[in-house]
């Protein structure tokens, strides 16, 4: 079975760090679509995909191990050695991305943190826990996701937030931003889907 990571992520203080969360059950280019897309337009220096040990809001049923998932990004992430692939979430100890953002940043106080996300995890937020905190602990940049973005951009959270909301020509300045700052960001759309992937068994985790 693959090791899990033993050596935490890095920064150094001013470094424009994406965060990129999700269960990656498995990786794919629609998460490196994202991330490139994020260094060109918020112009960060890197990204680091959190690979969550079990989503609170997923059934752990068809769950790859996260030994599985971790070699699976670690693999997609060789397209571009700008990301890093991490499991900090294990050796932080947190289930909640609100509890994952304050150990974070507490662990690296210089540095500009982004929370990347598609437009659908957008409409899901308010069911995160403290997910307004969440809004309010770093600047977010939410990308376009097929059939999600209309529906996003009208929905509960950007309503409550719309104040907060940055114009998407100034995405540049995105991680310099104070929270609650969030920007929507109308970019090209990527088709790619973990849950089809599996659904058409085209990754198999290893037993």
């Amino acid at each position: 079975m693959p090791a899990l990571s033993d050596d935490p992520p890095s920064a150094a203080a001013g470094t424009r760090v994406g965060l990129l969360g999700g269960s990656f059950n498995p990786a794919h280019a629609g998460h490196l679509h994202i991330s490139r897309l994020a260094f060109d337009l918020l112009r960060l220096d890197t990204v680091w995909w959190l690979v969550s040990p079990q989503n609170p809001l997923k059934s752990d049923s068809g769950m790859a191990p996260l030994a599985d998932r971790l070699a699976a990004g670690r693999a997609m992430a060789t397209a571009d050695d700008r990301i890093v692939v991490t499991d900090i979430e294990r050796e932080l100890g947190t289930r909640y991305t609100v509890d994952t953002l304050r150990a974070i940043k507490a662990r690296f106080a210089e540095v500009r943190f982004v929370w990347l996300m598609g437009a659908d995890i957008l409409m899901e937020i308010p069911r995160w826990k403290q997910w307004r905190t969440v809004f309010r602990t770093v600047p977010i940049a939410v990308f376009a996701r097929p059939s999600y973005s209309f529906r996003a951009e009208t929905g509960y959270a950007a309503r409550r937030f719309a104040a907060a909301r940055v114009e998407e020509r100034k995405a540049s300045s995105l991680a310099e931003r104070r929270p609650p700052a969030w920007i929507l960001l109308k970019t090209p759309l990527h088709p790619a889907s973990a849950s089809e992937i599996r659904a058409r068994g085209a990754y198999r985790a290893s037993a």
